[in-house]
């Protein structure tokens, strides 16, 4: 069957275009034609406040990728959609996450199920966004009605969905494991390359800083005085892309400049191993969420985690077996941190997310998909 998916991919940088690379792989790996077109210009500055949208290094060699779509210009999406009919596949597979693409992806979406037979399945990311915006519902109802069938990763969006579409064309498939990011390595190894102490409690919070992350719940917590009492040091690794004032206050008003690692850079697809490996736990303390990349990463690399009870973190991480699952409280996580320690629980949940992570598969996710597009 031949398929293409519309959403990033190299050059562009984040999970979201790790996860399309990695679907059309499986794709391709079980049989498909997959191709992916990508975005040529994605967003304008005002809402990438990172340094760069671009990966550096070089790009997929075993996929193809039509760089193409620019996400503000109308002539282009007619020309977008012109391109994919004209290749004739039997499958759209699109990408949705954030309102501002709706106008660019839905305009697309209804020029190529124009006269065509040609299937659209939305993966939804986000159907409510995590930061909110004045038209964000009339601008997701827009693409949501030029698509024929979707994807949820976590039930919390497939309940966000019902309230755009009555469409039952709909399916839940577990986030899928991210694993392009090379092999586990030892801890000890990771910890070297880190220019850590081998033998010191670490923890970590990953991935790109906004508010909704909950970084602030997490240096709350580590001003504990018993997290304090044992040496547990929190590496933040990731971007800020927000004023990092606040957090620097926060470390400042607790203390905790010996107990806080700051890597505030993006973090390169290559280093991504020796962080999660170093780490005995990660914690994801957020204050509203989907489902997260991160936690996949965690798994591919057999790592405890720590989840805030929002959106689909609790689905993904059993609670007591492959970490915990708190309340958006500090003194809770606090709690659960000192636990980890004082008990011994590594080498358990470790067992455990060995044992859970066989659920979440890229082989899963294509079925899903196949199985739903029979159904159009």
């Amino acid at each position: 069957m031949k398929i293409i998916i519309v959403g990033p991919a190299f050059p562009l940088r984040g999970g979201i275009a790790d996860f399309n690379e990695s679907l059309c792989r499986e794709l391709n790996k079980q049989g498909h034609q997959a191709r992916i077109f990508s975005f040529s210009y994605q967003y304008p500055n005002f809402l990438f406040p990172g340094t760069t949208q671009y990966s550096k290094g070089k790009g997929p060699e075993d996929i193809s990728i039509n760089t193409v779509i620019n996400s503000i210009n109308p002539f282009n999406w007619f020309k977008t959609a012109h391109q994919i009919k004209k290749l004739q596949p039997h499958l759209v597979i699109v990408r949705y996450w954030i309102p501002f693409m709706s106008p660019c992806l839905g305009t697309i979406m209804r020029r190529i199920k124009k006269q065509s037979k040609i299937k659209i399945i939305a993966i939804t990311d986000n159907v409510v966004p995590h930061e909110k915006r004045i038209g964000d519902n009339i601008l997701t109802r827009y693409f949501v009605n030029s698509c024929q069938a979707f994807v949820t990763m976590s039930k919390s969006v497939m309940t966000d969905l019902n309230l755009f579409t009555a469409n039952t064309n709909k399916v839940f498939i577990p986030h899928p494991i991210y694993d392009t990011f090379g092999n586990k390595v030892s801890k000890q190894e990771a910890r070297k390359f880190l220019k850590l102490e081998t033998h010191k409690p670490y923890i970590l919070f990953f991935g790109f800083i906004r508010q909704y992350k909950g970084l602030d719940l997490a240096l709350k917590a580590m001003a504990n005085k018993q997290i304090k009492q044992m040496g547990i040091k929190l590496i933040v690794a990731g971007e800020f892309y927000e004023n990092p004032e606040p957090y620097l206050q926060l470390i400042q008003q607790h203390q905790l400049e010996q107990n806080i690692i700051l890597n505030t850079h993006f973090i390169n697809s290559d280093l991504v191993k020796y962080y999660f490996c170093a780490a005995d736990l990660i914690v994801q303390p957020y204050h509203t969420a989907t489902q997260s990349g991160v936690t996949q990463i965690a798994y591919h690399f057999e790592r405890p985690m720590l989840v805030t009870n929002v959106g689909g973190l609790a689905e993904m991480v059993p609670h007591q077996l492959c970490g915990y699952v708190a309340e958006q409280n500090e003194n809770e996580i606090a709690n659960y941190i000192v636990d980890f320690y004082m008990s011994g629980r590594e080498e358990e949940m470790t067992r455990n997310c060995i044992e859970e992570k066989k659920k979440f598969t890229w082989s899963a996710m294509v079925k899903g998909i196949i199985d739903l597009y029979q159904k159009l």
